[in-house]
């Protein structure tokens, strides 16, 4: 602070405040001209100019014109006039432009370039770039040229023309530069043995590359490290020298025959000395060469040039230094070859390609518009030795349909057949009893279709084709001017298409099946019989004869399907006497009138009739004018005194309908006695009145005497005959309607038309007739004479009725004959095979149509080939072994011997499998590798010894008994040889054991699924079938592979252990049950005796289902039943009635006796009785009728006296008026039956009561019931049925009543009874059958299995059942050895009899055999059992058995064989989601055997390959403590757990972070002074909550977008291939964008201007605080005293925060200076 504060009082406070003025001085003038000057510096004032307007003009083209608006404006912003601005500087308003028109879009495109190299963001932004850590990748930009240009020639045009119709497109993306990434190598391997025994020499440890240096990243280090190492002085001379052998040169021909010819010219004269005699080596071998030649050229293949040359290597004696010495210096020993034959290279050689063939897609297709094309090349001549291999002699590209007008190709859909017949019995459950019976099903059913693939447009290709012959014969229809273009002209035949193979057709199946009605039959139902009507004439026009009939008649009341001659008869006829059409009804009876005026005592009553006919319809009464009135009926008023019986009862019911000789009817009616008569007075009690009274004489009582008497009780009741008509009833009875036949009368329609009958097979063609036999029958005896029966209701015997029309059978043509497969057996010979074809029916005939044929399916062999299909290579003959010319092995030892190491050739050619000949081409494509045409040979020589081949060994005659040989024999001049007899080096013959082949079978794997016995299955054109009821459950087969091993565990073939694959075990697949339910309970009686109630049925359940059956319904809780039907009934509350017999006679308890009257009771029996149309028939049980109507069944009343006034019972009560209010009143009445004496009187003759609702009164309205359950046919399980609901009439306190009180008031009713409703139908899961048994999944081995699929055809509906979860079979595949081709590993480098030098290293080329589980070991077999595959390892078919090698000499430097390739590595940044492809690498090591040579070493190397599958990995430092260290130990880890070098981010030396306790080996740490781990700069430290270091995070940069930001526009590309070398240097990490002052235009932005302006008040309120902050220090500082003790002038005082504050004067501490001086 003392500091600062002098500074700013002093020189460099001015200073200071200098730099801020003169800061703040250009700022401001910076700010001023930019806003106050222009470029030219003159005004501030400029033209503005808006954008172009749209290119008006009347043509298209470049002869339009556009405007746009121009403007003067102030810097500022503002708009001003026009003169302010330079008018010489006026932009144009206005130009030409090309006016851009909709078919232009045709003629101009963008043209888009290629993206350019990816540019780092930083080199881009302003500033320089500033040095960063590299993590994942940098962000970079890539842009491209963009143009619009003329499509005809690519020339450019303006972009307005193209973003006319489309937007410009993006010119830069953004793209992702990688970070380097760095050579990543393996840890050391151990160190090797020293390269000397005694001596300096050197130990060696190697690493290998994993990870190539990519994207610039540092290179690999080392891979070989050297140690010197000193085993132990040497004892005696090191082996200085070593004899090197260098390569074969390339393959020469030796010298020309012209040239040996003149050398033999110049030897000639010796030659002729010498014809008798032996030639020299060099003659005899080439006149042998031209004899052989001769001979065996003609064998030669035309494919082959074959020539036999020599090649020659060097052989050399080799310091330790690697110096060349003389070749004595080297240990005497046999020298190597120098000289051997070899063949020719020769290149393949191929003729020029062919035409391309034409385009397979010859026709139209959208879905799939290109085909292929291939061209081919033959081989003129293959390649020889080591010549380069024939190229590929076949090409294919894609191709399109030549010319314009491409017919369409063939387009496939599905078609269906005509669906069968609707059947029901598929949906009935297990438990159904109409299983049994399945006669009269209907309802809801299921029926099937076959669905069938057809070429959907042959007819038009046809056609096409017709038209094309006819172009081509000149019969085109271009002649003649059609009438309608010829595509419009088409006439299709309505024909049934040719099946095809179902894989043509792609799109979705049609439905097979689907569910259908077969409509129930209403039965007839009819109402019981009415009551017999009267005799009446048969005809009442005619009234002839006295003989007459009785009708009864009943009416249908649900009326049939197929009309009403189903129905019973409705009439029956009884013959009666007297006949009458009309007659009297009695109404009524008048009241009884005394005769002759009196008041009592006989009399008559007068009837009230009407007229009524045999209906009891009311008629005119002249009608009934010939039928006799009914007389005046005698009765009798009884006088005071007199028995007063009651009116008689209606006569009973006839209790017989007829009469017979054993049976009458009878009808009874009963009357009471009311009031009995007054009785006669004794004698002897008027004698005791006489004596009593005291009277003179015997008195007079003429009241004393009685009335008429009471009849006794046989007379109360009356019995009469009824019904007295014998029991003889005859009906008219109808047959069935026969079948409609045509009906000669009338003419049928025209049908031959050609018009097609309705889909629905219903069409109507003609009309016709149908009869049917009526007769009369009598009841109970049969038919009689129809005389016998009434004429009227005799029933028609014809009707007419429509034919419908006839219905042909409809079949498909034959589909094509399925292909013929051709295949061979093990003999070479064709196996025969059968194809086959059908077609379908998908029309079934009707009506008397055309039948189907017989024959669906034919069936025929297949041609079998004369040869069976297939080429083989053929070998020749090996030709002669081939020396080395004599002339250039002279020098060699054995050299005057035709003998030694030579060459010799064969030809091959191709053979068809019968053996003819064949192309060479056939061969290459379809037989195995070709075998070889060249090979090594020896001549022996004459000191050799010469053996015949081995023979076959000797049969065996039976396993593991005995043994079995093989011989050989000497040959030639071998045989007197005696080292050729030495049977030990030469051995004749060999003797072996026979083999124990011992086999042992066993299980292997788990066992498969269940599966039923197979039955046939269809072929692929068959069409798709639903399966109906097949058998999905029962007894079948599980199965188990087998695997046969033999005595050494290898896995041989089953049948050698006598098995044929498998383990067969039975099994059971359990048979689905369905829910089992009981049958249905009977109806429930009717809720309600009167009216509208419900009954009820159900049915409970007996068994629940399992294994897939039909599901149980749901439960019903209410009912507690599991399933039940509700439906409305309605009983007739006039159907029971209650019957009062007459009142008994009066029990009279308090007798007067004088009279028989006074109080008393009377009884009657009450019975409730089943009333009938004739009346009430039989009684019932009580509870049927209404408790609250029952009658009274005892009485209390007064018995009346003599004299008393008698009335009759009480009439009914009037009905109440509406509405039902007390002021309204109803009465009943009564008459008198016996006046009253003198003296006395009737009571009332009628009685009131006011009426009283729910009393006496009632309203009547209609209530209508619930729904009932959707009721269906009994024959029916499902589909259409009927709810209904009944009306019901309601009394006013609930009570309900018959319908007719409802209807006498006429209410309306407006509701619907019936309406139709569905039962969902219990629809089982249909599936497909079973597909074929697929391929095995693996060829071999023990894993594979075959499988097997099944799909949905129709699910499950309604309470059907449901869908197995088994949609998949699988079963195991035999077992089968799994054998391949195995190289064996590579042999030591081989170098002839020396110690190093250029050699050959070889493996061999095995058959193995193995299980194919990956995991199991491999056994080496016989070839032989690899003969059948093709010779290839591991899908190389190229067999390498033999390399050159390199043995390197002692002391020699050089390079390791290559290591195997690394594991597959994937360039990516872990966890972004960015990759950079995969990559393996393979390294060379360098190795050194001598200090001395180290400087002479080759370059270690390394190479690099794509790859696919690559793992990401990571690396991570990692240290753990080392023991008797305090240092611990640091390393790079990757994330699989391998040490490595490289990959890990750049760190601190370990040795910093000792001090940290961990050790701080995070990204961005370091460790501190304090020994605490810190990040660095630009992250901040994020810890863990043991408040460790966890992580360092960046810490965010402010990011503002450029001016060339397209955040929008942001596309991710990778930017390099990572697997070849790049020069890019990687960028800088993140999005860190740099403020950047200057715009697009090179001026200052208007944001600088206000952070300057910002700056500036900044700057002005700080100096105004300092200015303030100083002044308060002045006053401060006056009002100190100052104090002798601070000398040094320093003030001291305290904050507000306590804290000192300390200001030292200057000039007191000068004085303080020199006062201490």
């Amino acid at each position: 602070m003392g500091q600062g504060w002098r500074g700013a009082g002093g020189t460099p406070g001015k200073r200071t405040g200098g730099s801020w003025y003169l800061l703040v001085t250009l700022l401001l003038c910076g700010f001023w001209k930019a806003h106050s000057q222009t470029d030219d510096g003159k005004s501030v004032y400029f033209w503005e100019t808006g954008p172009w307007g749209r290119c008006m003009g009347s043509d298209c083209g470049p002869g339009g014109s556009q405007s746009r608006a121009v403007w003067c404006a102030h810097v500022d912003g503002w708009t001003t006039l026009h003169t302010n601005c330079d008018q010489a500087q006026r932009p144009s308003n206005q130009r030409n432009c090309f006016r851009v028109c909709d078919w232009h879009k045709d003629l101009y495109d963008w043209q888009l370039g290629a993206w350019n190299e990816c540019v780092p963001v930083s080199a881009r932004t302003f500033g320089a770039a500033r040095q960063f850590m590299c993590s994942g990748g940098e962000e970079g930009i890539q842009t491209r040229e963009v143009g619009c240009t003329l499509k005809a020639d690519g020339s450019p045009a303006e972009d307005a023309i193209c973003e006319y119709f489309e937007p410009k497109p993006r010119l830069e993306q953004a793209c992702l530069i990688p970070c380097p990434q760095d050579c990543v190598v393996t840890e050391y391997s151990p160190w090797t043995s020293c390269s000397k025994t005694c001596g300096t020499g050197l130990r060696n440890r190697v690493r290998s590359v994993l990870v190539p240096p990519l994207f610039g990243g540092a290179g690999c280090p080392n891979l070989t490290e050297f140690q010197s190492c000193k085993p132990g002085a040497c004892v005696g001379p090191e082996g200085l020298y070593s004899l090197r052998v260098g390569p074969w040169t390339p393959c020469v021909l030796p010298q020309t025959r012209t040239a040996r010819q003149a050398k033999r010219r110049k030897g000639k004269g010796q030659g002729l000395r010498e014809r008798g005699g032996v030639k020299d080596p060099e003659t005899r071998e080439l006149i042998q060469k031209k004899r052989s030649r001769n001979r065996l050229n003609r064998q030669e293949s035309p494919f082959w040039d074959i020539q036999v040359g020599y090649q020659t290597r060097e052989v050399a004696c080799i310091h330790r230094n690697g110096s060349r010495v003389g070749r004595n210096l080297c240990i005497p020993r046999e020298l190597p070859l120098t000289i051997q034959s070899c063949v020719l290279p020769k290149d393949c050689q191929v003729t020029e390609w062919t035409d391309w063939s034409s385009c397979s897609k010859a026709c139209a297709d959208p879905e799939s518009p290109r085909g292929t094309r291939t061209r081919r090349r033959q081989v003129l001549q293959f390649s020889v030795g080591e010549g380069v291999e024939c190229p590929v002699l076949e090409e294919t590209e894609s191709c399109e349909p030549p010319g314009g007008s491409v017919p369409p190709c063939a387009s496939y859909t599905w078609r269906t057949t005509e669906w069968s017949d609707c059947r029901v019995d598929v949906l009935l459950s297990q438990q159904d009893r109409r299983r049994t019976n399945m006669t009269g099903l209907c309802g809801g059913g299921l029926q099937t279709r076959e669905v069938y693939c057809v070429q959907a447009n042959a007819e038009l290709l046809k056609y096409l084709n017709n038209l094309k012959e006819k172009d081509k014969a000149g019969q085109t229809q271009r002649q003649q001017k059609p009438s309608v273009p010829p595509l419009l002209s088409i006439t299709f035949q309505i024909t049934a298409s040719r099946p095809m193979e179902n894989q043509l057709c792609t799109g979705p199946i049609p439905n097979r099946s689907q569910l259908c009605q077969i409509p129930c039959p209403i039965d007839c139902e009819v109402s019981p019989w009415g009551a017999w009507g009267p005799c009446i004439f048969e005809n009442c026009n005619d009234q002839t004869g006295k003989k007459g009939f009785k009708l009864r008649k009943r009416q249908i009341t649900n009326e049939p399907t197929g009309g009403l001659g189903s129905c019973p008869h409705l009439v029956e006829a009884m013959p009666c006497d007297e006949p009458s059409c009309y007659k009297w009804q009695l109404v009524s009876l008048d009241r009884c009138i005394p005769d002759d005026g009196k008041q009592c005592g006989p009399g008559t009553q007068l009837p009230q009739v009407q007229c009524i006919n045999s209906n009891g319809e009311l008629v005119d009464r002249s009608l009934c004018s010939s039928s006799a009135v009914l007389e005046p009926v005698s009765c009798e008023v009884p006088c005071a005194r007199d028995c007063v019986l009651s009116d008689w009862t209606p006569w009973s019911t006839c209790s017989q309908t007829c009469s017979s000789k054993t049976v009458e009817g009878k009808q009874m009616r009963t009357r009471s006695i009311l009031a009995y008569n007054a009785g006669e007075v004794t004698a002897m009690v008027v004698a005791w009145i006489t004596v009593m009274e005291g009277l003179s004489r015997v008195p007079q009582f003429p009241e004393l005497y009685g009335g008429s008497l009471c009849p006794n009780s046989s007379a109360l009741q009356e019995v009469r005959n009824c019904n007295e008509h014998a029991c003889i009833v005859y009906h008219w009875q109808t047959g069935p309607w026969g079948p409609c036949t045509e009906d000669p009368s009338t003419a049928p329609l025209n049908t031959s038309a050609g018009t097609r009958p309705a889909a629905d097979a219903q069409g109507l063609c003609s009309m016709g007739v149908q009869t049917r036999k009526v007769m009369c029958v009598r009841v109970n005896v049969g038919q009689v004479p129809p005389k016998k029966c009434p004429e009227g209701p005799r029933p028609s015997t014809m009707r007419p009725c429509q034919l419908p029309c006839k219905k042909d059978c409809i079949v498909t043509p034959f589909s094509n004959w399925t292909e013929c497969s051709v295949s061979c057996d093990s003999g070479g010979e064709a196996v025969k095979r059968k194809q086959s074809r059908r077609r379908l029916v998908i029309q079934t005939p009707s009506n008397g149509g055309q039948d189907c044929p017989l024959v669906l399916e034919e069936e025929r062999d297949c041609e079998v080939p004369k040869v069976c299909p297939g080429f083989r290579w053929k070998t020749h003959k090996w030709r002669k072994c081939q020396l080395v010319p004599w002339v250039l092995r002279k020098e060699t030892p054995g050299a005057q011997e035709t003998c030694g190491p030579g060459l010799q050739t064969r030809a091959v050619s191709c053979r068809q499998l019968d053996g003819t000949q064949a192309d060479i081409s056939e061969c290459l494509k379809s037989a195995k590798a070709m075998p070889a045409i060249t090979q090594r040979c020896q001549l022996p020589c004459q000191d050799d010894c010469q053996l015949t081949n081995w023979s076959k060994f000797s049969s065996c005659t039976a396993d593991c008994v005995g043994v079995r040989t093989r011989k050989r024999a000497l040959i030639g001049r071998s045989k007197k040889k005696d080292k050729c007899k030495n049977t030990q080096m030469y051995p004749l013959s060999e003797t072996q054991y026979c083999p124990c082949d011992k086999y042992n079978a066993q299980p292997v794997g788990k066992w498969s699924d269940c599966i039923l016995p197979e039955g046939g299955r269809a072929d692929g054109t068959a069409a798709m079938k639903v399966q109906g009821d097949v058998k999905e459950c029962g007894q079948g087969y599980r199965y188990q592979a087998m695997v046969c091993y033999d005595q050494d565990s290898r896995l041989v073939e089953t049948s050698r252990c006598n098995s044929h694959g498998y383990i067969e075990e039975a099994c059971i697949i359990p048979c689905p049950s369905d829910c089992k339910l009981s049958e249905w309970s009977n109806w429930s009686r009717c809720s309600k005796s009167c009216g509208s109630g419900v009954k009820v049925r159900s049915k409970w359940l007996r068994e629940k289902p399992y294994n897939g059956g039909r599901p149980c319904p749901k439960l019903d809780h209410i009912n507690q039943a599991q399933v039940y039907e509700v439906v409305p009934c309605q009983s007739d509350c006039s159907q029971y009635v209650w019957v009062a017999e007459p009142w008994s006679v009066w029990k009279v308890s308090n007798v007067d006796l004088k009279e028989n009257c006074g109080e008393g009771v009377q009884t009657r029996k009450v019975r409730c009785m089943l009333n009938t149309v004739d009346g009430p028939s039989e009684a019932v049980e009580d509870y049927l009728c209404d408790p609250e109507e029952m009658p009274l069944g005892a009485r209390e009343s007064r018995l009346p006296c003599p004299e008393d006034c008698v009335l009759n019972d009480w009439g009914t009560w009037s009905r109440c008026s509406m509405p039902c209010t007390r002021n309204n009143s109803h009465v009943r009445t009564a008459y008198a039956l016996r006046y009253p004496g003198v003296g006395r009187q009737c009571p009332e003759l009628s009685d009131r009561e006011p009426c009283s609702l729910n009393l006496n009164c009632f309203n009547y309205f209609y209530n209508i019931t619930d729904w009932s359950t959707c009721q269906l046919s009994p024959n029916a399980v499902c589909g259409s049925g009927i709810k209904t609901r009944m009306l019901d009439c309601v009394r006013s306190d609930g009570k309900s009543v018959d319908i007719k009180f409802c209807e006498e008031l006429s209410l309306e009713k407006n509701w619907q009874m019936n309406v139709s409703c569905t039962v969902e139908c219990p629809v089982n899961c249909q599936l497909s059958e079973w597909s074929v048994w697929s391929e095995c999944s693996q060829t071999c081995g023990l894993d594979g299995k075959m499988q097997r699929q099944r799909s949905v055809v129709q699910a499950s509906q309604g309470d059907g059942r449901p869908c197995p979860a088994q949609m998949e079979q699988w079963k195991p595949c035999p077992v089968r050895p799994c054998y391949r081709w195995q190289y064996s590993p590579w042999s030591e480098c081989r170098v002839e009899s020396v110690v190093c030098g250029h050699g050959t290293r070889y493996r061999n080329l095995s058959c193995f055999v193995s299980d194919g589980s990956g995991d199991g070991e491999s056994s080496m077999v016989d070839e032989e059992l690899c003969s059948s595959l093709e010779l290839a390892v591991n899908g190389d078919k190229k067999i390498i058995l033999k390399e050159a090698c390199t043995l390197p000499c002692p002391g020699e430097c050089y390079l390791m064989e290559w290591s195997d390739w690394s594991s597959c590595v994937n360039i990516c940044v872990k966890g972004a989601g960015v990759d950079f492809g995969s990559v393996q690498v393979r390294s060379r090591a360098v190795l050194a055997q001598e200090p001395e040579n180290l400087q002479l070493c080759p370059d270690q190397a390394w190479e690099s390959q794509p790859c696919t599958g690559g793992e990401c990995f990571e690396y991570k430092w990692f240290s753990s403590s080392r023991p008797n260290s305090s240092r611990p130990a640091v390393w790079c880890q990757r994330s699989d757990g391998l040490k490595v070098t490289g990959g890990c981010p750049a760190m601190n030396p370990p040795v910093d972070n000792s001090s940290c306790d961990p050790p701080c080996l995070m990204t961005k740490s370091f460790c501190s002074e304090a020994g605490m781990c810190m990040c660095e700069e630009g992250f901040t430290e994020v810890l863990s909550p043991a408040g460790q270091l966890d992580q360092c995070a960046p810490i965010p940069v402010l990011e503002i977008p450029t001016a060339g930001d397209k955040k929008g526009d942001v596309k991710t590309s990778r930017a390099i291939n990572p697997t070849l070398p790049t020069t890019i240097q990687p960028g800088r990490t993140g999005r860190t964008w740099y403020l950047q002052p200057y715009g697009p235009d090179g001026k200052l932005k208007m944001w600088v201007y206000g952070v300057a302006a910002g700056a500036f008040v900044l700057l002005i309120f700080i100096v105004s605080m300092i200015y303030l902050a100083c002044s308060a220090c002045v006053k401060v500082h006056r009002s100190l005293k100052a104090q002798e003790s601070d000398a040094n002038g320093t003030a001291v005082w305290m904050g507000q925060n306590s804290h000192e504050m300390v200001y030292t004067c200057p000039q007191c501490q000068e004085l303080a200076q020199s006062n201490s001086s």
